[in-house]
């Protein structure tokens, strides 16, 4: 099974914007969630608590990469983490 991604972001931060750029860059498909467009906030409450829960804590980007085995939470603009979860 293909690693399934997702990125929980703002459309402000810069990191997050680094973030979905080197996934672009290494041709991974991602499923990018802007949590400050999402205007329905009982939505938005639902999202960023599925990000808090899987970081342990708010912040922004958080990426998620599963696969069969397991889940890989990556906090922060970390390209070496992406990297070896996603490129090797």
């Amino acid at each position: 099974m293909a690693k399934k991604v997702k990125v929980y972001a703002l459309s402000t931060c810069g990191w997050c914007r680094k973030t979905t750029e080197w996934l672009k860059k290494n041709d991974i498909k991602a499923e990018v969630i802007y949590t400050d467009k999402i205007e329905d906030p009982a939505e938005k409450e639902k999202v960023t608590g599925e990000a808090k829960a899987k970081a342990g804590k708010l912040t922004f980007p958080t990426v998620v990469i599963c696969d069969d085995n397991d889940e890989c939470i990556i906090t922060g603009y970390d390209p070496a983490a992406m990297e070896e979860k996603l490129l090797k």
